[in-house]
């Protein structure tokens, strides 16, 4: 019998086809793994096997968890740069009886981030979201000398509209105002444009953070985010939390149809780790502009100091060799004694967090998670959601804020003067792909105004029981399995 013409060739085809797919299934279990936790190398491995074109391409564009080279280097200098500067300044009280735990926490955060611990500090909480935007507007104009802004998203609205205008009153007193904003963050949320023509009509230097411009040549991994939200004035004032700067709707279609609105929590600090907020600010202007501002920074002094807590700056992203943010709370949970409240929008734990809240709550630690019942984001959502039932049969009490409002402050509060805020999440994007920044704070009275916070929230708040959530349906189960899996793709 004849054989068609063409079929060697489709044979020849089929082979070479085989031989490509055989090659990039032996690379990708000899590549992938290389420095990647074994749960997200396995959710990895799976989709390149699975859909193996697709997998590839998207390992390619997002399968390197680290910013570029040049931008790591810069981060290295800052840290030697602090490092040299504040050689000696602990400005910590020697009297206090601080639990014996403390001082190895404080020493993980100053080799991981470079900061100290400082004394000497005041810090007055703000929950109300219109009110937050209006105190950080007054603070702005007092500002004299200059104003350093930098949150993840911003859009000028109604709502935002009185920061907007406070920094153009700065601008027209002569103030040097510096701002920078994250690119795709800021990017996705209607006003963008409007915005950034407001920021250069009245004069205001402003940057784009980690921007993806390919025509610009400005390009790195995508989803790699600068999640920071803070603002310094004159070096002397400053704010740090949650809350970005833009309607508490976020101004999207489905968030208006559904009404959801964003519960966020700000701190407003004074003291010597006012520097250490700016510290962070002039790490990311030179990431992004070469220009660093080391001269503008105060000298960490406890002269005239307002306040009497203590307070380290812990910064963490994929500039740093190590997740910063995750150890940290990793290390609070093990320290902790008797009590641990926790508050996260986004609550996915890696392996790490997961033992350590699980074998907390084992031990006979009192601990509570604040969630929201309704998530914006449904892969993340579902994924918080299969950690539930772990959670709940070890002892651990979770408590949902009742839509339609998104809980979105992140803190922690651990035994009875012992606190961390800002800006990171309990999850992995926090912990692996963003750039955040928290602050941990050694005082009674600020940890009491935060469980006073949280008090607030466990009135509005419904407990789930493991009863209930064992009763939920099976589609339930899967998508939050299927979700659990795909956040591990880091």
């Amino acid at each position: 019998m004849d054989w068609p013409d063409w079929l060697p060739s489709v044979t020849a085809s089929a082979i070479a086809l085989l031989v490509v797919d055989l090659v990039v299934r032996v690379t990708a279990v000899a590549v992938v793994p290389v420095n990647r936790r074994p749960s997200s190398a396995l959710a990895w491995l799976l989709t390149i096997f699975f859909i193996p074109y697709v997998g590839v391409v998207a390992f390619l564009l997002i399968g390197n968890p680290k910013l570029p080279r040049a931008r790591r280097r810069k981060q290295r200098e800052i840290n030697r740069l602090i490092l040299d500067s504040t050689k000696g300044m602990d400005l910590v009280s020697n009297d206090h009886p601080w639990p014996p735990w403390l001082a190895g926490v404080v020493e993980l955060n100053r080799n991981l981030g470079s900061m100290p611990l400082v004394g000497g500090n005041s810090a007055v909480l703000c929950g109300e979201y219109d009110e937050a935007i209006q105190a950080m507007a007054r603070s702005i104009d007092g500002a004299r000398d200059y104003v350093h802004v930098e949150f993840y998203i911003m859009t000028k609205d109604a709502t935002s509209e009185p920061f907007f205008t406070a920094l153009e009153r700065a601008v027209q007193r002569g103030v040097k105002v510096r701002l920078l904003l994250d690119h795709i963050g800021s990017l996705r949320y209607p006003g963008y444009r409007r915005t950034i023509r407001f920021l250069d009509d009245i004069g205001v230097e402003w940057h784009p953070m980690l921007p993806v411009q390919l025509h610009k040549l400005k390009y790195q991994r995508p989803d790699l985010r600068n999640h920071r939200k803070l603002l310094v004035i004159d070096g002397e004032l400053a704010w740090l939390g949650s809350q970005n700067v833009l309607d508490r709707s976020y101004n999207k279609r489905g968030n208006l149809k559904r009404g959801l609105q964003w519960q966020d929590l700000m701190v407003r600090l004074e003291g010597p780790v006012v520097s250490g907020v700016e510290a962070m600010f002039i790490t990311d202007w030179y990431s992004e502009t070469d220009e660093l501002l080391q001269a503008e920074r105060p000298e960490v002094s406890p002269v005239g100091s307002p306040g009497r807590l203590e307070c380290q700056v812990v910064p963490s992203g994929p500039g740093f060799d190590g997740e910063n943010n995750l150890k940290l709370f990793n290390a609070l949970l093990y320290s902790a004694q008797r009590r641990i409240s926790i508050t996260s929008p986004y609550f996915v734990p890696d392996e790490s967090m997961l033992s350590a809240i699980t074998t907390a709550a084992e031990r006979g630690v009192d601990v509570e998670l604040f969630v929201s019942e309704l998530g914006d984001q449904a892969l993340v959502h579902y994924a918080e959601c299969s950690y539930y039932e772990n959670l709940l049969r070890a002892g651990v009490r979770i408590f949902r804020y009742p839509a339609p409002y998104v809980l979105h402050a992140k803190h922690m509060t651990v035994d009875e003067e012992v606190a961390v805020i800002g800006s990171s999440n309990m999850d992995m994007r926090s912990f692996m792909l963003d750039l955040e920044l928290t602050l941990m704070v050694c005082g009674r009275e600020f940890s009491d105004d935060l469980r006073r916070v949280e008090d607030t929230y466990r009135a509005k708040c419904t407990e789930l029981t493991l009863q209930e959530w064992l009763g939920r349906s099976r589609w339930d189960v899967i998508k939050e399995n299927v979700s659990r899996l795909t956040s591990a793709l880091q």
